[in-house]
């Protein structure tokens, strides 16, 4: 590993520039000693991206993202140090994980999370024909379902670019995530909006400042 994230976030601690981050690795704990650093002046966050807590589906639909349990523990972790940690549900799959939103929820409350958003399910570009070969792959007998409910959501479509629509859907069985979410979210404590990140307590960096050109 060549350990560029970290050292970023180093810049960034030293200069107590405020950072957000999103992920779907464990490895995020690696740097808590660093984003406690900003997370004491108000200036850090931290987003766990869980798209399963099936470990069978996690496998071979991000295998190489940590494992569910794992991103929990991340967490938990995060909380523990006192950084800001939320949760994100993404991409929600319909006719495949939209059913967890609830049981995610539930799990990221209690490992420590704060906040809580999703995704519904994207496919720009060239991802949606990789994505109906993974469904043929590995989901073959609901595979008709997932892309029938994805279009019935994006007008007739796999993607809908408009800003807005793009990460919800729309629709009544867009409106039904909506509603599910939203229930799920007030339950279990994760509708409090996230704080926004302090900026006063910036800093310069010490020594002269670089020259751009010689």
């Amino acid at each position: 590993m060549l350990g560029l994230t970290r050292a970023c976030l180093a810049v960034l601690a030293e200069c107590r520039n405020p950072a957000a981050a999103i992920t779907k690795n464990h490895l995020i704990t690696r740097d808590i000693d660093l984003l406690k650093e900003l997370a004491a002046h108000e200036a850090a966050a931290v987003t766990i991206s869980i798209t399963t807590l099936d470990a069978d589906l996690a496998r071979v639909m991000e295998p190489r993202a940590s494992h569910p349990q794992k991103r929990l523990e991340a967490i938990g972790a995060l909380a523990a140090a006192g950084i800001p940690v939320g949760v994100n549900v993404a991409p929600v799959v319909p006719g495949l994980t939209d059913h967890e939103i609830p049981a995610i929820l539930e799990a990221a409350a209690k490992a420590g999370a704060s906040t809580a958003g999703y995704v519904f399910m994207r496919l720009p570009h060239g991802v949606k024909n990789l994505f109906e070969a993974w469904l043929e792959s590995h989901y073959p007998d609901r595979k008709n379902k997932v892309l029938h409910q994805i279009r019935e959501s994006r007008n007739g479509n796999l993607y809908d670019s408009r800003f807005g629509k793009r990460g919800r859907g729309e629709g009544a069985f867009a409106d039904n995530i909506v509603a599910l979410f939203a229930l799920a979210r007030r339950k279990y404590g994760l509708d409090r909006p996230r704080a926004p990140l302090n900026t006063t307590a910036f800093r310069r960096p010490r020594g002269p400042q670089l020259q751009l050109f010689d």
